[in-house]
């Protein structure tokens, strides 16, 4: 593990927390980005540590170079201004943060704080392995440039950098509307929807109940009810509900799933992204016996390959492919071509 915040102090005290684990080392301890990026050169890491605040190169303009330098590395941002619903913590994750820590003030180091550090990085490091080809059946060409009409995305832990590459893939003229469940707290969505209408070159919302699915728009979950949809004399919209889902999730993908299926049967496309654990599994196989195509990321590019993983293990994929060429492929079948 390497750990990058310019604080000495800082660095001390994240280094005895990591090495108080048992299960994790610290490789190195440095104080500036291009002294990592140095190190990154010549050494691998499974994960890096990395502040924000730093002089010379913050860690948010360094995140992407720091990405590339890993080479697989999984970076956990660990930053007293990454406190929930900050702007700079979305930015983390769509620039490619596996995850995002609030680093307290010095004499508040220790306790809960270590506990959290721990679960956190036993989740990036235990994220299952498994691999699947890389497209696990045939996906039926378009015959129309109706062929579908809606486009539902799921996502969790790394899944909003994916879903950046998956957005800018498709070009501003698609029409089609796109919703988007993402494992957040309610605080982040108002500036997550912002970022997605920049990302995307369109107008997002997070949805509220009884709101119309429009064309050339994306819709996004809020961080405390599932977003359903339901068929109307003139089309389809949302509904909100809060129960206790499947997967324990909230807001869940398979709800959204499920009655995209029921509403727009084959003339639907899902797509899970990078996330922990199995939501989307049970919606997808609704979206895949309704005839609709469902495009998993594939795990090399995946933060965490369970959401998709599990998917495609249960032989629901349509296609197995990285964030971007997910995205290349619904603007091309949406386009008719």
């Amino acid at each position: 593990m390497l750990i990058v915040d310019d604080s000495v102090v800082a660095r001390s005290v994240l280094g005895r927390m990591v090495e108080g684990t048992r299960r994790f080392r610290v490789a190195a301890a440095l104080g500036d980005v291009r002294a990592a990026l140095d190190y990154l050169r010549a050494h691998s890491v499974d994960i890096i540590l990395l502040d924000i605040q730093m002089p010379g190169i913050d860690g948010l303009t360094a995140l992407p170079d720091m990405l590339a330098a890993g080479r697989g590395a999984k970076v956990l941002v660990v930053s007293s201004s990454a406190d929930e619903g900050a702007a700079v913590t979305v930015q983390a994750l769509a620039l490619g943060a596996a995850d995002t820590l609030v680093k307290p003030g010095i004499g508040a180091f220790g306790g809960r704080f270590a506990e959290v550090l721990e679960e956190r990085l036993a989740k990036l490091f235990d994220a299952p392995h498994d691999s699947v080809p890389h497209v696990t059946r045939a996906i039926p060409a378009a015959t129309a440039s109706d062929d579908f009409e809606l486009v539902a995305i799921g996502a969790s832990t790394g899944g909003i950098h994916a879903l950046s590459q998956l957005l800018r893939a498709i070009p501003a003229s698609f029409q089609v509307p796109i919703l988007v469940t993402q494992h957040l707290p309610v605080s982040f969505m108002s500036y997550f929807a912002a970022q997605l209408a920049v990302l995307g070159g369109r107008p997002c919302e997070v949805a509220v109940n009884h709101m119309r699915i429009r064309p050339g728009r994306i819709v996004v979950a809020p961080g405390d009810a599932h977003m359903r949809v339901v068929r109307m004399s003139d089309g389809a919209s949302i509904r909100l509900t809060d129960e206790k889902s499947l997967s324990g999730c909230m807001p869940s993908v398979d709800p959204m799933f499920e009655t995209v299926a029921d509403v727009f049967g084959n003339r639907a496309v899902g797509v899970v992204l990078s996330g922990m654990g199995r939501d989307g599994c049970e919606g997808a196989k609704r979206l895949a016996d309704a005839g609709a195509r469902v495009l998993v990321q594939n795990r090399e590019t995946s933060v965490v390959w369970g959401m998709p993983g599990a998917i495609a293990n249960a032989g629901r994929a349509s296609a197995v492919l990285p964030p971007d060429e997910i995205g290349r492929l619904i603007a091309r079948e949406g386009a008719g071509e």
